[in-house]
């Protein structure tokens, strides 16, 4: 016995989320039915309410509601900086550290050719652009440290050094609070190579 259309169709749309295959997309759609039929309108609600007023920052590229974000608006920053990172979730994570004031750039992906990412789904074109606007002066790649991240961080440093602009890329190591006896031996021989003088 087949579902209804409608139930089908819901199922297939809670597919398209990460990590979501069809068992879970499957109890999703009859917990929402079924169990949280106001949950579901107000998820319905907020999904056109997003899709209406959501864009991209016109600056850093993040999302929001303004032509420009909040961080892209505040004269409080510093724009000599510019941070890339891959996603906003990165950007917010930065943010809570309080440990930088400068700018961003969220490429809302990284590089991965068999997926189809190429520079052009990353924004790269946007990123030179903003990168050569005579303000900056250091770009921060602030990628993580996959396999994707790494070749994306690569591949922009190469861009972005050929132009003549100071390219940093953020240190990794050991975590705090970490002890040594339980740290990777990959992350051990990072933190070796990349030890600073003290003092």
């Amino acid at each position: 016995m087949r579902n209804p259309p409608a139930l089908e169709q819901l199922v297939e749309s809670l597919r398209c989320l990460p990590g979501v295959g069809p068992k879970s997309a499957l109890r999703m759609a009859y917990h929402l039915l079924q169990r949280d039929r106001k949950g579901a309108s107000g998820l319905a609600l907020a999904l056109d309410n997003a899709l209406q007023v959501v864009s991209h920052c016109g600056s850093c590229n993040t999302f929001s509601e303004q032509p420009l974000c909040p961080l892209c608006a505040s004269t409080d920053r510093d724009s000599r900086l510019l941070c890339v990172v891959e996603m906003p979730t990165d950007l917010m994570m930065l943010e809570q550290t309080q440990a930088f004031r400068g700018k961003y750039f969220v490429l809302m992906g990284k590089l991965s050719p068999l997926d189809g990412v190429g520079p052009r789904e990353i924004h790269l074109d946007k990123l030179i652009k903003r990168a050569q606007n005579n303000i900056v002066e250091e770009v921060i790649l602030a990628t993580n440290y996959t396999v994707e991240g790494e070749a994306t961080a690569h591949f922009i440093s190469e861009l972005l050094r050929s132009r003549g602009l100071k390219v940093s890329r953020i240190a990794r190591g050991l975590p705090m609070g970490g002890e040594i006896e339980h740290v990777d031996s990959s992350t051990l021989a990072q933190a070796m190579m990349e030890r600073r003088l003290v003092g």
